[in-house]
């Protein structure tokens, strides 16, 4: 695939894209498109969860690794990437993760047994890494520091809507050609939003490759944000809040395939419409941190959170429905205020604050993703709601302790 232009200047008196500028749309245009092709590829399997159970005669949690093992090469290769990014610039390695994550999604309905099925998701996984380590770095850099929140609030809107739109593509298509048909037609939908990426995203103005460390650099930059108390409250809400988010939507299709709602596979696919309320919500919630401050919108969207899950525990198909809009609204507010306030606290390596957020973020979802269904299986979706309610509980519990002096705003 064609690299994107790149450049190493560095403009001192520069002070980023303006919101309303030419360059400010494009890069947000850009991410966009790089979020459809990341995200729609991550969760390409996610609405056929159990047609691919059913076809490859695995149990729920085996079908769902699919999704854990992309998420844990994600996680793996976030920092990484961050490094390299460092090295090379931002544009460029997005460039290079998303052009071989696209190859690697092309190659996954050919997969011809479970094993090389997984190992496949796994390297799309680790080559979708080079992108969310990566745009929230190129956004504090390349946008006017005022309207950071907004560009980041903005890029997880559009984050929001690449995995809705794989599901979206996925769920029909497999109910009629199965779930290897849905895989290619996500590849081949994220393969077009990698071109328009590559073709949209402005050239740098405001990096300078950083000085090679050498593995004891490394570790004293990544130890620096881990001991942070205020950078490992937001690690620790990213790994849990992502978490139970996955386990939600995980687990979810299967309660609603199954009695007493009896859903078909293309109505199932239909409930991650439920994300439009996230790309709503993570630009609104964005916008509200100038007015009320990041720790109080971010702890107004767990609370949303839990109130989404309570509606859930009703067997009854609106009340579930409204419950997964409002839940899916409240987590995408909170993420959006956490992704973007980890480059605010940050004062240097914040490519790696960024990519620390992450790796919590996916190990999340890969862990906690997939021990949701133990308890599914085990106890039925009461015992999931609560256990994913408990951790959002211990999320705003942390949240409100330690930023509890942190100035609005």
């Amino acid at each position: 695939m064609t690299k994107a232009p790149d450049t190493t200047a560095a403009t001192d008196t520069w002070d980023g894209h303006p919101k309303g500028s030419s360059g400010y749309r494009r890069i947000l245009a850009a991410l966009a498109m790089a979020g459809v092709a990341t995200f729609a590829q991550l969760y390409s399997t996610q609405a056929v969860l159990p047609l691919m159970a059913a076809d490859l005669r695995i149990s729920a949690a085996d079908a769902a690794l699919s999704i854990s093992l992309a998420t844990v090469g994600l996680a793996v290769t976030v920092l990484p990437w961050s490094f390299l990014a460092d090295r090379i610039g931002r544009v460029r390695a997005m460039a290079i993760g998303i052009g071989a994550a696209t190859i690697l999604g092309l190659l996954v309905p050919l997969a011809p047994t479970v094993p090389v099925l997984l190992g496949l998701r796994a390297l799309e996984g680790m080559a979708l890494g080079g992108i969310p380590a990566i745009a929230i770095a190129y956004l504090n850099e390349e946008v006017t520091k005022i309207h950071t929140a907004l560009a980041a609030g903005s890029y997880v809107a559009g984050t929001t809507l690449g995995g809705l739109a794989g599901r979206l593509v996925a769920g029909p298509v497999g109910e009629l050609w199965g779930w290897r048909a849905a895989a290619l037609a996500v590849a081949v939908l994220a393969t077009l939003s990698a071109v328009l990426f590559l073709l949209l995203v402005p050239k740098q103005r405001r990096f300078t490759p950083a000085p090679v460390q050498g593995l004891r650099g490394a570790w004293r930059t990544l130890s620096g944000h881990a001991t942070n108390p205020k950078l490992f409250a937001l690690y620790l809400q990213a790994f849990l809040l992502m978490g139970g988010f996955v386990a939600v939507y995980n687990y979810l299709g299967f309660r609603l395939h199954a009695e007493p709602f009896n859903l078909p596979a293309t109505l199932v696919s239909l409930i991650f419409l439920a994300y439009l309320s996230g790309t709503v919500t993570s630009r609104w919630g964005a916008g509200l941190t100038t007015r009320f401050g990041r720790r109080n919108v971010l702890l107004a969207g767990i609370g949303v959170m839990c109130a989404g899950l309570a509606l859930t525990l009703f067997d009854n198909l609106v009340a579930t429905l409204a419950g997964l809009v409002v839940f899916t609204g409240g987590f995408f507010a909170a993420h959006s205020v956490g992704s973007g306030w980890t480059g605010a606290i940050a004062t240097k390596g914040r490519a790696q604050a960024a990519s620390l957020y992450n790796l919590s973020y996916y190990m999340g979802s890969s862990i906690i993703g997939w021990a949701g269904g133990l308890a599914f299986q085990a106890y039925g979706w009461t015992a999931l709601a609560l256990a994913v309610t408990a951790l959002a509980i211990t999320t705003a519990v942390v949240t409100a302790v330690v930023h509890r002096t942190v100035p609005q705003g």
